[in-house]
């Protein structure tokens, strides 16, 4: 699966609901699992690993298994489209591996069902990761896992249109849709923008445009999409589509194709768009574009944060070797080379003072972004949630409701829907 499929993949699979009968033993976990034994450990590690990730990681492992003899690490790769299944499907049958990786919006649901162990209290300092990171894994104040990468969200923009327009990144919001008009108008592209609704994943770029309004979306524990600060957000994602500067019929795997070919003239993403646009733009494409923060909105530039965690089950057969395992990939060499292996940033924040990431200036702007970038609260429904936001947000770009609408029909459905807790 190619990067740019397998994120697609991950977001139509964070759509995905737990299975029926997943709901047992979702009883209060303990504020934290028993410390990591100080001891040699031995044995074999079992793990279960998606996308690009896995099926780099059972050659990676070899350097754990180097430094502890006698431990071996099997690496079954998974699809994304398959794994939340495969995942819950194992958790209802008893029969997980040891250690898994997870999706981020993940952790709530499966600590509901009570089959993760949370994790132990002298296993990392939660200081070392970016704090967006960590909260993918806390739920109500317990650690299920621990970050493995992570992604943001930052502004891609096409240096030689801007350029000809005469036109800097942005700054502001307002400067945002100047910006836009402006690569339209003047730097020669079909359309300024590029919204991600149509790339399929629209919440995760409305939720950041909540926060810079200085808005949550949870209030006393229950979702709250009906404030002030929402329809802010709403308006301004509208408003690339209501000024004619976004499209909304691109069609299927167009993108990012019309970026590269200029028909766009910018886009919100990861920073695996780098990779895909490098490789896919051809020689001396790479020139032609460049990354910038979020533009500020009302109260901040706060992004979104994704990426993967790492997870023990309560049934591992070798628990204490599961959690050394953990352990190691979140020291910062280990999460550097990690980088290098899959470019998958590091969630460990003094990772990025490596040789590995300190050059690159593209990267370094990720990184700074992933100092104030958020996540989705670890509510067990979330992912149905998720899938209100998408419906309701294709009738806004559509302009078949207004952002108050848009507001009350998401608030309305979170509500019936509930937090799961």
């Amino acid at each position: 699966m190619n990067t740019t499929t397998r994120r697609a993949a991950a977001g139509v699979l964070a759509l995905v609901t737990l299975t029926a009968g997943c709901g047992r033993g979702a009883d209060k976990a303990p504020e934290q699992a028993q410390d990591v034994t100080t001891g040699k450990i031995t044995g074999e590690v079992t793990v279960w690993a998606m996308g690009e990730e896995g099926k780099a990681l059972g050659t990676f492992v070899k350097d754990f298994e180097g430094v502890n003899p006698g431990v071996k690490v099997n690496v079954t790769a998974i699809g994304w489209d398959v794994a939340h299944d495969k995942i819950t499907a194992a958790i209802a049958g008893g029969a997980t591996p040891d250690v898994s990786m997870i999706g981020s919006t993940w952790s709530g649901e499966l600590a509901k069902t009570g089959a993760l162990e949370p994790t132990p209290g002298n296993l990392v300092d939660k200081a070392a990761f970016f704090p967006g990171a960590w909260q993918t894994v806390d739920v109500n104040g317990t650690a299920y896992g621990v970050p493995w990468y992570v992604e943001t969200r930052v502004l891609y923009y096409r240096t030689d249109q801007a350029e000809k327009a005469g036109v800097k990144p942005p700054g502001t919001w307002q400067e945002f849709t100047a910006f836009a008009r402006a690569l339209k108008e003047k730097g020669g592209a079909k359309d300024g923008f590029q919204q991600s609704y149509t790339l399929g994943a629209s919440w995760q770029e409305v939720l950041p445009l909540i926060w810079q309004a200085g808005g949550d979306i949870v209030k006393d524990g229950a979702y709250n999409f009906d404030t002030p600060e929402a329809v802010t957000a709403l308006k301004q994602y509208e408003a690339m589509f209501k000024q004619r500067l976004a499209p909304t019929d691109t069609p299927a795997n167009a993108f990012p194709q019309t970026f590269i070919k200029g028909e766009v003239g910018g886009f919100f993403s990861g920073p695996w768009m780098i990779g895909v646009l490098t490789n896919d733009g051809g020689a001396g494409f790479k020139d032609k574009f460049d990354v910038a923060p979020y533009p500020k909105g009302p109260v901040s530039r706060t992004s979104f944060v994704g990426g993967a965690d790492m997870a023990v089950f309560k049934k591992a057969k070798n628990r204490d070797a599961a959690w050394k395992f953990i352990q190691w990939l979140s020291e910062p060499k280990v999460q550097a080379k990690w980088y290098t292996t899959v470019k998958a940033l590091p969630a460990v924040q003094s990772a990025w003072q490596e040789p590995e990431l300190k050059a690159d200036e593209q990267l370094a702007v990720f990184g700074e972004q992933l100092k104030d970038a958020r996540t989705p609260p670890p509510f067990p429904t979330w992912e149905q949630v998720a899938r209100v936001l998408e419906a309701e947000l294709e009738k806004l770009a559509r302009g078949t409701q207004t952002p108050e609408e848009t507001a009350k029909a998401i608030q309305s459905q979170a509500g019936t829907i509930g937090t799961g807790l």
